[in-house]
């Protein structure tokens, strides 16, 4: 069940993903092995139970007291777990807005930079061009003044 493959877990390199993926399968099979145990005990029909009426108008047989404790103590192992997952999500997420502005503002730089070596490039050529021109020009006068 678990999101995370073998082969994803062999590649992590750092101690702190190691010890997260230790600890979340660690807690996965704590949930499996626990709601292994009480499923059967879960499905038997309860003996010292009666009917309840709700608002709705209709009616449920109540829990025994062990079996609601049990179904509580699941409840609140999966809020935990949920709840540490949901916070590595949202920390996740406000990391990857801040990579994304910072990857946006360095495309603007580059942009820039590009830009300013275009306009330098430009400049270069138009005066390597110039003096291109007034080379032949200077050129053509001297052979002017050797053949005259």
């Amino acid at each position: 069940m678990s999101a995370i493959t073998r082969s994803e877990k062999t590649e992590s390199t750092s101690p702190e993903v190691d010890s997260n993926l230790a600890a979340v399968s660690e807690v996965e099979a704590g949930i499996r092995d626990f709601v292994r145990n009480d499923v059967a005990y879960l499905r038997r029909p309860a003996t010292t139970t009666g009917t309840v009426s709700t608002a709705s108008g209709t009616t449920e047989t109540a829990l025994e007291p062990s079996t609601e404790a049990t179904v509580n103590n699941v409840n609140s192992l999966i809020q935990r777990v949920a709840g540490t997952s949901l916070a590595e999500i949202e920390n996740l997420i406000s990391e990857l807005e801040s990579l994304r502005d910072l990857l946006h503002a360095e495309g603007q730089r580059v942009q820039r930079e590009i830009s300013g070596y275009a306009q330098l490039s430009q400049a270069a050529m138009k005066s390597t061009r110039m003096i291109a021109d007034n080379v032949t020009q200077w050129k053509r006068a001297a052979d002017g003044l050797r053949n005259s």
